[in-house]
């Protein structure tokens, strides 16, 4: 492994103060993994990072960009008088996914109190989150020290799951002014392991929920039955909402294949939100509802699945007596490579390292090999979380499988921070295990590795020093600064409502007002939406 040498003392600073915080750092990420909290549901978390931030000096906004679980926190260093200096971007991602709670055991077991249906952390947003934070603070304790000017910008970005809260935050300005946007996610697919993105990034996604609403039951035998009274049960033979979203996810699921090419790593994704039955009365259901996701490489294909959809909604609107509405939920752009800021993270990660277990946490990660695959490895987790693999090569190795003519890959929503500023995309190992047998290791084993201090604190504080030494190279390296912002000029033709730039495609509200997941709070306690059953 080549090796990188510090060239400045706030670089050291940064290192040593995330080394100083490895405690805090472990606890706060457990907390927020214990919350398990969903896409636009995560209320303790994010007041959690609003009080912690405060409480670290920085001024937040609450609510940003009209999101109940988002916020912006500013903290701007008065070194050099009335030099400003640069403003530089770093974020937290805190929701989890449904169905995925997991407890941070070596068995498989829900947190207590709850059943395996409430939400959880998969990816693990809870330690993506608490990277972000911990090299937030870390470049904060390096400026303060040693004078340097600046200001540094936290975003809080709710709903990532369903590609929510950045392209929001795009379009109302957020990512504007900054001389650099520092994106860090746990690594998640092979070659994308401790490297940085390099020209392939993230494609686009489109979400949308189709709203069928059956108002007029009586409308559908027109000529009725006789009976005095008009809301007879003559209207329980109406088709109803139920029926418009069955027919809605058949013919979706018929026609996927038929929507797009078959190479390329797209995918549609559906889930039913909400039926609104009268409790299975001899009422037809009033209200349903089905959420699609799609990902895609190109705006165009994105754009070519919503025109299927939107003529199989119609359709089986028609069919059922119903009326459908169309609601966004997210329209996220494909990535933009900046190899300038490529080649800061990788001397970030080159300086740091990849992550290390010990003894301890290679022990917890055996057992979850037995309970999980009925054998144990000696080393348990995969090779590649323990070593470092160049952009260039990573990319190599990406674009095997990809068509030539195909330039993004997968989605995430970092990609609407790349069309504002110069953006790093890079990853670091979460621990991931071994699989002697051949068996693709089950989810829970991952979530809770995810949660275990042991296994999942050498991620976080690899990443939250990587975070603070990219962070720390554009605030004193005014080169480094230009050539990041020289390349993404270059690439969007002129920067900013240049001649090749994308602008944002938001033009809906959040889309907070969906029956979402969430956790609730009854006379019985606090619950998942889904009761838990009393033996757990």
């Amino acid at each position: 492994m080549k090796e990188f040498h510090l060239t400045t003392s706030a670089q050291e600073t940064a290192l040593a103060h995330v080394n100083a915080a490895r405690q805090n750092l472990s606890a706060w990420t457990k907390t927020i993994f214990d919350f398990g909290e969903t896409a636009w549901r995560e209320y303790q978390s994010a007041a959690w990072y609003v009080e912690r931030l405060r409480a670290e000096g920085f001024s937040v906004e609450e609510g940003s960009g009209g999101m109940p679980t988002a916020f912006c926190a500013h903290w701007t260093s008065r070194a050099g008088g009335n030099a400003s200096g640069p403003t530089i971007g770093m974020y937290a991602e805190y929701d989890g996914i449904p169905g995925n709670c997991q407890d941070a055991a070596t068995a498989r077991r829900p947190r207590a109190g709850l059943s395996e249906f409430a939400g959880g952390h998969t990816d693990p947003h809870s330690g993506l989150g608490m990277a972000g934070l911990g090299g937030l603070l870390a470049t904060k304790a390096a400026m303060e020290r040693h004078g340097i000017p600046g200001t540094l910008r936290f975003t809080g970005e709710p709903a990532e799951k369903v590609r929510g809260s950045k392209p929001i935050h795009a379009a109302r300005g957020y990512y504007d002014g900054l001389a650099g946007m520092i994106s860090f996610h746990p690594f998640y697919m092979l070659p994308l392991c401790n490297t940085a993105r390099w020209d392939t990034h993230c494609g686009a996604a489109y979400s949308m929920i189709y709203r069928f609403v059956c108002d007029a039951p009586e409308r559908w035998n027109a000529g009725g039955d006789g009976a005095p009274i008009p809301q007879s049960h003559s209207a329980v033979r109406a088709p109803g909402a139920n029926d418009a979203l069955m027919l809605m996810l058949m013919h979706s699921k018929a026609l996927r294949d038929s929507m797009l090419p078959h190479q390329g790593g797209w995918s549609i994704s559906d889930a039913v939100l909400t039926a609104g039955q009268a409790t299975a009365d001899n009422l037809p259901a009033a209200l349903a509802e089905v959420q699609f996701m799609i990902r895609v490489p190109t705006l165009a294909m994105a754009e070519q699945v919503t025109a299927a959809l939107d003529r199989i909604a119609a359709s089986a609107a028609g069919l059922s007596g119903c009326r459908f509405e169309r609601h966004w939920v997210c329209k996220s752009r494909p990535g933009l490579a900046n190899h300038a800021m490529a080649n800061l993270a990788w001397d970030a990660l080159s300086t740091v390292g990849p992550p290390q277990w010990d003894a301890s946490a290679k022990a917890i990660a055996r057992e979850i090999q037995r309970n999980a695959l009925g054998v144990d490895t000696e080393e348990p987790f995969i090779p590649e979380c323990e070593a470092l693999i160049a952009p260039w090569e990573a990319e190599k190795i990406l674009r095997r499988d990809l068509p030539p003519s195909q330039t993004h890959s997968t989605s995430d929503d970092y990609t609407d921070m790349c069309w504002h500023a110069p953006t790093a995309r890079f990853y670091v190992a979460r621990p991931a295990l071994r699989s002697p047998n051949g068996a693709s290791p089950p989810a829970w084993a991952m979530n809770a590795l995810g949660g275990i201090p042991e296994t999942i604190d050498p991620m976080v504080v690899s990443a939250a020093k990587c975070i603070s030494l990219i962070a720390l190279r554009l605030l004193e390296d005014e080169g480094a600064r230009s050539d990041a912002m020289d390349e993404f000029t270059r690439r969007t033709g002129g920067g900013v409502g240049g001649s090749e730039w994308l602008p944002p495609l938001c033009d809906y509200d959040p889309p907070i007002h969906f029956r979402w997941p969430e956790y609730v709070t009854t006379p019985r306690g606090r619950d998942w939406w889904i009761p838990t059953p009393p033996n757990q």
